[in-house]
């Protein structure tokens, strides 16, 4: 048998909970603003398997940010390994956030329609000394991030000139 729910204090306000994220003062606060007339959130999710609990709340998040808020949810799907990748993973995909109960604004996109021009972003921010071509092993890298209570550390790579990096990444 279940304990009685305890009555409100005397002194607590009437209504029930709004519930709130750090996320939901930003937002309206660049609304009020003008900042930003309307928000646009997007889910990515690369078509590689079945979504998981960590999707659904990002599905519910971005979603309900943009619902509550009079803005749109776009659905992108990061389909950039196409070796991984399935269309049964899309299509779930796309029917697990409608079960979830959202519908995304306009067609579906995907990120493999623009790799071109990720591409040439990529190389304009080499060509700024923006972003390198890092060798680092995936050992290697996790040594180099650092802790919670220990800085990481710059990669060798990072100090390679823009040319290298260039020819690199061609």
């Amino acid at each position: 048998m279940s304990k009685p729910t305890p009555e409100p204090a005397a002194n607590s306000k009437a209504g029930p909970a709004v519930p709130t994220n750090f996320l939901r003062p930003i937002v309206q606060a660049d609304l009020d603003s003008g900042k930003h007339s309307k928000i646009v959130t997007r889910f990515p999710p690369e078509p590689n398997g079945y979504l998981h609990i960590g999707h659904a709340k990002s599905i519910c998040v971005n979603f309900g940010l943009a619902k509550e808020f009079g803005g749109d949810t776009h659905l992108r799907f990061d389909d950039t390994n196409p070796a991984k990748e399935d269309q049964e993973y899309i299509d779930a995909i796309m029917s697990d956030v409608k079960w979830l109960g959202f519908e995304w604004a306009g067609e579906v996109r995907y990120a493999s329609q623009y790799f071109d021009q990720l591409h040439d972003w990529a190389v304009e921010l080499i060509k700024a000394g923006k972003a390198y071509v890092d060798d680092l092993t995936p050992e290697q890298a996790r040594e180099y991030r650092g802790t919670l209570t220990e800085p990481g550390k710059n990669s060798p790579f990072r100090e390679r000139s823009v040319e290298a990096n260039l020819d690199l990444f061609a």
